[in-house]
């Protein structure tokens, strides 16, 4: 349910369960660690969604298993941060729960004008996970993560643009060429100096 395509050096991650919502399975966030690992060799990854929504989070059967709480979502994460290449989330829709914490790692995000923002951990009864509030903050600031992570507010595209929770706003079919033409330097350069100016941006 995670399809990879590889072109010229981009890798594209796909979660492809729209059926679902996109909701994550344990399974499909062992796959996407395994992708975001062997990554190291690629010039540029993509993390995109089939359908109308990027991910609803945790698969609910499951979370109620335990995947809300499970240490998987924090190895996604981390792994994508660790990165040298660019990281760009292409997020085709509604982005929700623990799927929050792989779209915050990445180097950017591009959003469809119709997706949403929301993070309910605290309503459900759950800790956001340990990496997440500090990206968050330093995207958005202390004030704004508490009004996601606390008050509960979801958040349309326009305005998580100009919290800053968002890089861009893209139509819908011209959301993955954009980020492909973003990626396009990053692929062509010198893969030690694109590691080397992104070390200087953390």
């Amino acid at each position: 349910m995670i399809a990879l395509a590889k072109t010229g050096g981009i890798w594209t991650a796909t979660i492809d369960r729209a059926e679902k919502a996109n909701s994550l399975t344990s399974e499909m966030l062992r796959d996407l660690i395994r992708i975001a690992k062997e990554a190291q060799s690629a010039r540029a990854l993509v993390l995109t969604g089939r359908g109308k929504v990027f991910s609803a989070g945790a698969d609910l059967d499951e979370a109620r298993a335990g995947l809300a709480v499970s240490p998987l979502w924090e190895e996604l994460s981390g792994a994508i941060a660790a990165l040298p290449c660019l990281s760009i989330a292409a997020l085709n829709g509604t982005l929700a729960g623990g799927a929050m914490g792989m779209a915050l790692a990445c180097d950017l995000r591009l959003a469809a004008p119709h997706a949403k923002f929301f993070y309910p951990v605290m309503k459900l009864g759950f800790l956001p996970q340990p990496s997440d509030p500090a990206r968050m903050c330093a995207l958005i600031g202390p004030a704004r993560t508490k009004l996601i992570l606390m008050g509960g507010q979801k958040i349309l595209a326009q305005d998580a643009l100009q919290f800053g929770l968002i890089d861009r706003i893209c139509e819908p079919s011209a959301l993955l060429p954009d980020a492909f033409e973003i990626a396009a330097d990053n692929v062509a350069a010198d893969p030690v100096l694109s590691a080397q100016i992104k070390a200087l941006c953390s």
